[in-house]
This record gives C-alpha cells, sequence and structure tokens, in this order.
C-alpha cells in the first residue's frame, strides 16, 4: 500500500448526527425528527424514498459545515441561512467529511449504511431558495447511500466508518 493509499484508507475522524428529516410525500415539506428507522433496502421511516435494493438513493445526507459554505456562496447574510431542511436530505452531520466515505460502509447509531453515489442539486432547489441555488450547492449537497443493517438512528448519535469486512461477506441476502 503506497503512502497516499494509507491515508485515504484511514478516516479517524467521528462525525455527529445534527439534524434528521424526512418528506412523506413529494413535494411536502420536510418533517423534522429527534429520532428515525432505517430500514433494510427501504430508506428511513416516513420517507417517500422508493424500497427495493437497486434504488441507491434510500437515504440522503449533507454536511452541517456545508451549510454556511452554501449560505456563503448564495450571499444570504448571516440572518438567513441556507437550513437543512431547504436542502431537502435527511441527515445532517459534522465532524466527519462526507467523502471520505465513498465505498465504504459506514455506521449512524444501529444502522449501517453504504455510500452509493454524490447527491447532486436539482432544480426544485433553485425554484425553492432562488436564483443561484444550483451551484451554490454543486460539490456541497453530501451523498447518497443505502441501509445495510436496520436500526435507529437519533440526534447526536455517532457517524463512524466500519471495518472493512472478510472477503467473501456478504451485508445482506439479495435473494
Amino acid at each position: 500500500m503506497s503512502p497516499l493509499q494509507a491515508l485515504i484508507a484511514e478516516v479517524p475522524q467521528l462525525g455527529r448526527v445534527r439534524w434528521i428529516g424526512v418528506r412523506p410525500q413529494r413535494h411536502a415539506p420536510m418533517i423534522e425528527l429527534e429520532a428515525v428507522e432505517a430500514r433494510l433496502e427501504a430508506g428511513l421511516t416516513g420517507d417517500r424514498a422508493r424500497p427495493g435494493v437497486r434504488n441507491a438513493r434510500q437515504v440522503t445526507l449533507i454536511q452541517w459545515e456545508h451549510l454556511a459554505v452554501i449560505s456563503a456562496l448564495m450571499g444570504r447574510a448571516d440572518d438567513q441561512p441556507v437550513l437543512p431542511q431547504d436542502l431537502r436530505r435527511n441527515i445532517v452531520v459534522s465532524g466527519i467529511n462526507l467523502f471520505s466515505l465513498k465505498g465504504r460502509r459506514f455506521r449512524i447509531g444501529q444502522a449501517i449504511f453504504e455510500t452509493t453515489g454524490w447527491c447532486q442539486p436539482c432544480a426544485r432547489l433553485q425554484d425553492n431558495l432562488g436564483p443561484g441555488t444550483f451551484q451554490a450547492v454543486r460539490g456541497h449537497g453530501g451523498i447518497t447511500a443505502r441501509v445495510l443493517q436496520s436500526g435507529i438512528i437519533r440526534l447526536d448519535d455517532t457517524v463512524k466508518v466500519e471495518p472493512i469486512p472478510p472477503s467473501g461477506y456478504a451485508p445482506f441476502n439479495a435473494g
């Protein structure tokens, strides 16, 4: 393993859950929660995500630290920051770089997830928040994830990388 590969492989930071939200229907406002159940292959209880192992966007996450960046890029005053519910992501975490979770399994509370991709902004964000939103969110939109192990997630729960399973290990039976 090269020194760069070793640096990429190590993620010593622990994150914390700062905000949780679900959207029960398309175009509905986010509902802020103190706790939620992550369900295997189905996403979060009460959220409108399509269930099924093929759905790579069961849960969306964004970094707390990026809310201030997005607000600044949009030219928002300190008294009008972008809020978690504005960006329509399910879980907001602080203290860990979500991009370091690429290709990894990670635990939040009792649940285990795997990263499935980057969460790109959509035109609806621009419609809701105004001109410049799409470009401000690009590169700061967070990640999408799939639930590998069901469990409860609460505010202030830890976010941490799971150890790489032994070769041949299957996290769930897809058949």
